[in-house]
């Protein structure tokens, strides 16, 4: 296992822009890496955008955005309402709310879904995500459900115990609307985090693993 050093000194700020169809996925996919960052680095910005969140779902999301990014030193969350399910249809739109963050923001680590998740949102917001930043560090979370569509990452995030158990503690707290979903458990996620950790020999077992399609070390 190669561990990679970030070339960025940790007194410097780093900003990084999290991308979510979905008022849980940027939590699922990449909280508990979020949370180490915080811990790591004291002028972290983040820009936390979910494009698909609208009534509870809404609140669900600000709220949790809000305790996940606690410590960092600057946040901004955009909550957006494109429909649930039909993002490949209003691919349009989206593609100028991305433009609109390319202007605003230059990313140093770009959170965005996995290329092949089988959830047509999800694949979406990762095609216009490479087709806006053709040369930024960009990383793909993954996302468990019922489709079984998990690959084989290959950049791992190891989490000490407290992280781990965190991040399940704030999605279990803040996403009751989920509740009914028998996916949606602590055993699900802390089950998954724990297989990543055994795949990169994580110190405390645990991780969060992505897929970095082009990383220039």
């Amino acid at each position: 296992m190669i561990s990679l050093v970030f070339d960025k000194p940790k007194e410097s700020p780093l900003t990084v822009l999290c991308l979510g169809a979905h008022s849980d996925d940027i939590e699922i996919g990449c909280g508990g890496t979020l949370l180490r960052l915080q811990m790591e680095y004291s002028h972290l910005n983040v820009y936390w955008v979910v494009f698909s969140a609208a009534g509870e779902r809404a609140a669900e999301a600000q709220k949790s955005a809000d305790e996940f990014l606690k410590n960092a030193s600057k946040k901004q969350v955009v909550l957006k309402g494109f429909r649930d399910g039909y993002f490949p249809a209003e691919a349009s739109a989206i593609k100028d709310v991305f433009e609109e963050l390319k202007g605003e923001i230059a990313p140093d680590i770009i959170f965005t879904h996995y290329r092949s998740d089988l959830h047509q949102d999800h694949r979406q917001l990762c095609e216009l995500t490479w087709n806006t930043w053709r040369n930024h560090f960009i990383l793909e979370y993954e996302i468990p459900k019922y489709d079984g569509d998990l690959g084989v990452p290959n950049f791992f995030v190891a989490l000490d115990d407290r992280t781990r158990n965190q991040k399940v503690s704030l999605l279990m707290r803040f996403f009751q609307t989920q509740a009914n979903k028998s996916w949606f458990s602590e055993e699900t996620f802390s089950a998954l985090m724990r297989l990543r950790g055994i795949e990169c020999k994580a110190p405390a077992g645990h991780a969060e693993a992505f897929y970095g399609r082009k990383i220039l070390f």
